[in-house]
């Protein structure tokens, strides 16, 4: 039956059989995430996410780059909460959202991970990218809501956790259906409008993932998956080891929503290098609608500052680009401040035409003495048709683990960047509390 041939491709998959071209790009993805991870325990989210898991889901499983332990699922909910606090995390711009925040804390949780190749453990998270994308996408098909993340990345991390597992197919549905049913199908634009530490759901949806395949190895049920195995999605699901999602996650170059980052490469295209910041008088945006929703102009906690369009713009004009302590450190900065309250937003029918699969913004930057400074219109870097190159997201993960893993953070680039040729134990053993 047609329904039956994603089912059956994750669970024949095999992840030590998949062409180099994808452990390669794996392991990009892999050293973005764990980058992320480091920089993310400055935040106050870490703080919180560490406490609640050790209390609320006692464990002996470790947490990522955090003391303490916590059950399986503690420990996915802890790291992708935390790889989450850090908006700086890969996505893909079908699912207006993120896979891998989730299927790294998933994979991570079973106590099976540390029999694994390094082979094995890129494999599964290569399996998880194509479920959890996949999943996204069907989802917003069949769906009128926008839902966050966590709504359809715990599919991703129960296919991860399935294998880990090793259940037979049957129990693969159900924990599919289980994780479809339980993902939190929460309100992705209240967060914009409303910016809090609930943020994009995937915590709860890594937490969902591994318990759903943990209850369906317990013999809860939980089938069918419609998103998966319905007849109304089966167009998504038919090219299943032909079109592979992960080649088509963008990653950022900037540590905030990736709907303002179009206008930050607009105002630092306008941005002369000489440009004294004090000179700029007015900043006009014109970007999509979904981007001008951004509107927080000065931001007092870090998950504000991330889903503003107004503050890493002042970022931006002002250092020439968007750092971590410019949503953390410096908020409240007057010079900051005094830029963003410079912004004004307008949304531009053309570009609100080419989303979601494009996001487009361009600037005018106005000096004191009328000079007008234009951008083109932009868009965000770091997608598959304007990549970072790879030295960007090297300079990205030594500039985000670093200054928080010291020289351990060079190592574990190396075992990142190696790791097909070793034992996932090697990575396992790095990825411990600073």
């Amino acid at each position: 039956m047609a329904a039956a041939a994603p089912l059956d491709w994750i669970h024949n998959f095999d992840p030590e059989r998949l062409e180099a071209r994808h452990y390669e790009h794996a392991k990009r993805c892999l050293l973005d995430l764990v980058g992320v991870a480091a920089g993310a325990t400055r935040t106050p989210l870490a703080r919180h996410a560490r406490r609640f898991a050790t209390r609320q889901y006692g464990g002996d499983r470790p947490l990522l780059f955090a003391e303490g332990n916590a059950s399986p699922a503690g420990v996915a909910l802890h790291g992708a909460w935390l790889i989450d606090a850090l908006d700086a995390h890969d996505g893909q711009v079908l699912t207006k959202g993120h896979a891998g925040v989730a299927i790294l804390p998933g994979l991570l949780a079973l106590p099976e991970v540390a029999s694994l190749s390094g082979r094995q453990f890129l494999g599964l998270l290569v399996l998880g990218y194509e479920v959890a994308t996949r999943a996204g996408i069907a989802l917003h098909a069949t769906s009128p809501d926008y839902h966050t993340s966590g709504a359809w990345n715990a599919l991703g991390v129960a296919a991860v956790a399935a294998h880990l597992l090793g259940l037979e197919r049957a129990t693969l549905h159900e924990a599919l259906g289980i994780a479809e049913f339980y993902g939190p199908r929460s309100q992705m634009m209240r967060c914009i409008d409303h910016p809090t530490m609930v943020k994009d759901g995937s915590g709860w949806g890594a937490m969902t993932g591994i318990s759903a395949a943990l209850l369906a190895e317990d013999g809860f049920t939980g089938a069918p998956a419609v998103s998966v195995t319905d007849e109304d999605v089966a167009a998504i699901w038919r090219d299943l080891g032909e079109r592979w999602y992960l080649h088509e996650q963008y990653f950022k170059a900037y540590p905030v929503c990736r709907w303002a980052q179009p206008a930050v490469e607009a105002v630092l295209a306008a941005r002369p290098a000489d440009l004294d910041p004090e000179r700029v008088a007015r900043i006009e945006i014109v970007t999509f609608h979904e981007g001008k929703r951004l509107h927080v102009t000065h931001p007092t906690t870090t998950e504000q500052a991330q889903y503003s369009l107004p503050w890493p713009v002042a970022c931006a004009l002002a250092t020439g680009t968007v750092a971590v302590d410019g949503i953390t450190e410096r908020l409240g900065d007057p010079a900051l401040a005094r830029l963003a309250e410079c912004v004004e937003i307008r949304e531009s029918d053309d570009f609100n035409a080419r989303f979601p699969a494009e996001r487009w913004a361009s600037a005018v930057l106005h000096l004191d003495d009328g000079t007008r400074l234009e951008s083109p219109a932009c868009e965000a870097r770091g997608n598959p048709t304007n990549p970072l190159a790879d030295a960007e997201l090297l300079a990205k993960y030594d500039a985000l683990a670093e200054p928080v893993l010291g020289e351990r953070a060079t190592r574990l680039r190396e075992v990142v960047m190696s790791l097909e040729t070793r034992p996932a134990s090697d990575l396992l053993a790095l990825l411990g509390a600073p």
